[in-house]
């Protein structure tokens, strides 16, 4: 078992480059089943989620060439199977697209039910009820959701009750190869599902709206191939932003885009950070100084991202005064606080509020990483605390992190992976 072992005590400062974007990779290597010609794709980052979803797109017969600039080229032009299996799909919540191109394209999809960190239901009947809405039929038998259209899907007006990325994401995939217009209400507006769109407009896609509540596709009878580069990964920038700012130090962060940051720059500058933004890099500069606490609600894109609100909890542990975080998004996504008071922080629960009053300073201690986010807190955690914290089930975070701890020990950070 692998864990990262970290000694704090020293602010971060230099530059680091920013990967590509794990949210927009994963449903843009989905997409290459929507065609059997070649998608040519750039900035893919080197993620355990990544791995596994090239593993079920060759499962399925998709023939994948790596390069070695962080590239590949996908062709789905002699696909066998349209089942997803439970040993691959029950790490990665993602692999539930798979349902969308094989049902647009083959007429037929049989994908076992999703997995992922464990923060939260998310519920896949909207995904369900918006195929359904376009012809197909659906049902959920031993683990395993069965999908069919053997007429093909047709146009259809699908609207969420609640803001879902990746059912977004799903419908805007089968809405490409339906037949007529398909109109997504209330959609989500991640940068992520403008990524995917763009993408698909590249392949011949007819979309409009992307990136606003209301998505139109008009379908087309054939995708063909494109080459695309994946954008820059804005919860990545955001977390180092985050541990630049609780560990007082001086960063510059590289191939990344300010604009899909403007709530959590927002808030990192009423933590006392002074922010400079230029088109492709962001640079952040505490001074030395000591956070201060801030309030945040998380939200759906454009409001506070749900993924940096672990994030900020950790600078507000160590910050000067008292803050507030609600989450809004996901019921169970308070797992890193145990942990956190493990380290010494000071938090109440009251329901989906967490009341933070700022500590000078943290110890260090044996801790256990609950997903993805949570990892990421930790070690923010870990690198303000006084000695060594050591973070456990770090697969968690080789899920959404490239090269995390390489990428923090150029910073200064005294991080190092060890196995027991």
């Amino acid at each position: 078992m692998q864990k990262l072992e970290v000694t704090g005590g020293k602010k971060l400062e230099g530059e680091v480059t920013i990967s590509g974007a794990k949210n927009s990779s994963l449903p843009i290597l989905i997409s290459s089943l929507l065609t059997d010609q070649k998608l040519v794709l750039h900035n893919i980052p080197h993620l355990n989620d990544v791995s596994s979803m090239i593993t079920l797109l060759r499962e399925l017969n998709v023939d994948i060439t790596m390069h070695e600039n962080i590239s590949l080229t996908t062709q789905a032009d002699n696909v066998t199977s349209w089942t997803a299996p439970y040993d691959i799909v029950r790490t990665m919540r993602a692999s539930i697209m798979v349902i969308a191109p094989c049902l647009a394209r083959f007429g037929k999809a049989i994908v076992s039910l999703p997995g992922g960190c464990l923060i939260g239901s998310r519920p896949i009947d909207m995904h369900l009820s918006g195929l359904e809405a376009m012809g197909a039929k659906c049902f959920i038998k031993e683990g395993y959701i069965h999908c069919s259209a053997p007429k093909g899907l047709k146009g259809a007006t699908v609207s969420f009750d609640n803001k879902t990325v990746t059912g977004t994401e799903n419908i805007l995939m089968a809405a490409t190869l339906a037949k007529g217009t398909t109109t997504i209400k209330n959609a989500a507006c991640e940068p992520e599902i403008v990524d995917l769109a763009n993408c698909l407009i590249k392949m011949g896609a007819q979309i409009q709206g992307q990136g606003t509540e209301t998505i139109q596709v008009d379908g087309v009878k054939k995708l063909g191939g494109a080459e695309h580069t994946i954008m820059p990964d804005r919860i990545e920038s955001g977390t180092f932003l985050a541990a630049a700012t609780a560990t007082r130090g001086h960063i510059r962060i590289k191939n990344t885009n300010h604009k899909y940051l403007k709530n959590v720059i927002s808030k990192l500058k009423l933590a006392g950070a002074e922010i400079t933004c230029k088109e492709d890099w962001i640079e952040l500069d505490m001074k030395g100084k000591r956070p201060k606490a801030v309030n945040i609600k998380t939200a759906p894109y454009p409001k506070f991202p749900t993924d940096m609100q672990a994030q900020f909890m950790a600078i507000n542990s160590i910050a000067d005064g008292n803050s507030k975080v609600q989450e809004t998004v996901f019921e169970n996504r308070f797992m890193h606080i145990d942990e956190m008071k493990r380290m010494g922080a000071d938090i109440t629960i009251d329901n989906n509020c967490a009341f933070i009053k700022g500590v000078k300073s943290l110890s260090g201690a044996e801790v256990i990483a609950s997903d993805l986010r949570a990892s990421a807190s930790l070690i923010i955690s870990a690198l303000v605390a006084e000695g060594t914290s050591n973070i456990n089930r770090v697969y968690h975070i080789d899920r959404g992190y490239e090269f995390i701890e390489e990428k923090m020990q150029r910073l200064g950070a005294n991080i190092v992976r060890k196995i027991d």
